[in-house]
């Protein structure tokens, strides 16, 4: 019954996590694309008024006006429209999302046995949950004193933009060799979002409420409260593509159980980045197709990294001829039924993982390909829990 109770509370926080992210990034891509649409106002009037640009559009069966004011309008009204729940729900859910997955059984999720790094291998559960909240923290602290001592006043944001390319490099790096594949995916797209919620709580919202108190009292707004805030959305806006992959890459195994994840998870992060530029420019009347190219390609290096063809197993030398049903039986049994069976010896499964039952040879047979992939990949058994050995690999790789 507490399998079950767990199992519905993720699936109603993913519901959430979900709708609150589609929210957050939907309306986060709307503004991008009005502020990069604006056309000088055709009014005298609205240039009297200090409009700085207008859009006209149309939706839904209407047609909408919008206009943005370079300074205070005469007037602020009560009912401004904030965007920050959505972001802050979003993060919320997902963290809880994290603890609820990862962090309740970190031994078997998040622990990387097969790490580089010896006290990595044999870090204890909560060792390894402590380690990922300071993950997180960390890659929060680091990517706020860049932003703070490089380009404090809006004037290197170039270069800024590449120290935090080489921060998620580094990111990407680590993350893969203290933890788990699937984890390390995660984590790094946690990393990037929290710096995007954060962005938004500690600087965006702010400083707009700094700027619209001024304006209420009749004074003239602090700029650098408005250019940090655009700085902030601007990393936003580049960290949403790679942030919404990196959250979905864990229903594939063979990108985050390769020896290079990390530079797959690099490739995937500028294409993401690449990509959206390409949009940003695009509502802005430019149209750059060497950014989508350019991207494109970095996906297709992805691709290659990753092949099945460098996933395979040392090889197959020390099999004698290809295993037969018995022998295939035998190592499902042991490796595989704890977890993957109608009723999950695993305290952490009320159902079979992915809906995969390996009980008859039937079943087994059915899912050879998906077998054999995820052994060759290493990500099963899951932080090889069962101990696996290399030569019971090698006999599932020549399995015909």
């Amino acid at each position: 019954m507490q399998a079950y109770i767990i199992d519905f509370v993720n699936l109603l926080l993913r519901w959430l996590h979900v709708i609150a992210a589609i929210a957050w990034i939907g309306e986060s891509i709307y503004f991008v694309m009005l502020d990069n649409s604006l056309r000088s106002p055709k009014a005298a009037e609205d240039r009297e008024k200090g409009v700085f640009g207008e859009m006209w559009s149309v939706h839904g069966g209407g047609f909408y006006h919008n206009q943005k004011y370079a300074t205070a309008p005469a007037k602020l009204p009560n009912d401004l429209h904030w965007s920050f729940w959505k972001a802050y729900t979003t993060w919320l859910s997902g963290f809880a999302l994290f603890v609820i997955l990862y962090m309740v059984n970190p031994g078997f999720y998040l622990v990387n046995p097969n790490s580089p790094w010896q006290w990595a291998a044999n870090m204890t559960g909560w060792q390894a949950n402590l380690l990922a909240l300071a993950f997180l923290l960390g890659g929060w602290v680091v990517y706020n004193e860049l932003c703070k001592r490089i380009s404090p006043n809006m004037d290197r944001d170039g270069l800024l933009s590449i120290a935090v390319a080489v921060m998620m490099i580094v990111v990407a790096y680590l993350s893969t060799q203290m933890f788990t594949g699937r984890a390390a995916f995660l984590l790094t797209g946690a990393v990037m979002a929290t710096a995007m919620s954060a962005n938004v709580f500690f600087w965006i919202i702010p400083g707009q409420r700094r700027m619209v108190k001024a304006m209420k009292a009749g004074d003239a707004p602090n700029p650098l409260d408005g250019k940090r805030g655009k700085q902030r959305s601007v990393h936003n806006t580049y960290f949403t593509l790679p942030v919404v992959l990196l959250m979905v890459s864990n229903h594939y195994s063979f990108i985050y159980s390769h020896e290079l994840a990390w530079v797959v998870m690099v490739l995937f992060i500028f294409a993401g980045a690449l990509i959206r530029q390409f949009f940003v420019l695009m509502h802005a009347g430019k149209t750059q197709p060497a950014y989508p190219a350019v991207g494109v390609g970095l996906i297709l290096l992805a691709f290659w990294v990753a092949a099945p063809s460098a996933l395979s197993p040392s090889g197959n030398e020390g099999v004698d001829g290809p295993p037969d049903q018995a022998q295939i039986t035998a190592l499902i049994e042991q490796h595989c039924v704890q977890c993957h069976a109608r009723n999950p010896e695993h305290a952490g499964f009320s159902a079979p993982p992915a809906g995969f039952a390996f009980e008859n040879w039937d079943e087994i047979l059915g899912q050879k390909t998906q077998i054999q992939q995820v052994v060759a990949s290493r990500y099963m058994p899951l932080g090889n829990m069962t101990n696996m050995s290399d030569e019971e690999r090698d006999i599932i790789a020549a399995w015909e």
